[in-house]
């Protein structure tokens, strides 16, 4: 049990090393070659990389709060949420490794844009998808790895939810 008690942190060491070390890779690239606001057509009509800074939330939210509000909210919020997160990746079992994935892929995306709003007060994103001209909003890798942390969430609930009606619907009722 303890061999697997480790394998739970060593997902979690791994895949959170693994996302904010190519998130924060991506970054410098993009600021070390870029000028704010540069844009490089990958795919004419479709994606380009570019440059953004944002110093709101997911889709640029709250990016005109006074700064003297939104920088202290968009520091202490996601310290809040980690707190929450590691709360519930200690109580997860030890061998529950797609749970562990999950939280382990939002951890990772939260430390990695937390890095940027600590040392920056936003946070650089450059993928930038459209068709023609409606535009996605600008995200990054860890923008990516929270998208895919919740939805490994998501599936893992509706898997274990499954799991529990057919386990339920198995057991013999009594009158």
């Amino acid at each position: 049990m303890k061999a697997l008690m480790k394998l739970k942190y060593l997902v979690l060491l791994s895949v959170t090393g693994t996302i904010i070390s190519l998130d924060q890779l991506t970054k410098h690239l993009v600021t070390q070659r870029f000028r704010y606001g540069e844009s490089l057509s990958m795919i004419p009509g479709f994606f380009n990389l570019t440059y953004v800074r944002n110093p709101g939330a997911a889709f640029g939210l709250l990016s005109r709060w006074d700064p003297s509000l939104r920088v202290p909210f968009f520091i202490i919020v996601p310290i809040l949420a980690l707190g929450v997160i590691f709360y519930v990746f200690r109580k997860v079992e030890d061998t529950d490794l797609k749970l562990s994935s999950a939280l382990s892929f939002v951890i990772g995306g939260a430390f990695g844009n937390l890095i940027d709003r600590a040392a920056y007060n936003y946070v650089v994103d450059f993928l930038d998808f459209h068709w023609d001209d409606l535009h996605f909003p600008a995200f990054n890798v860890a923008d990516i790895a929270i998208c895919v942390g919740v939805g490994f969430l998501i599936l893992d609930i509706i898997q274990k939810e499954r799991k529990l009606r057919a386990k339920l619907e198995n057991v013999p009722h009594t009158s």
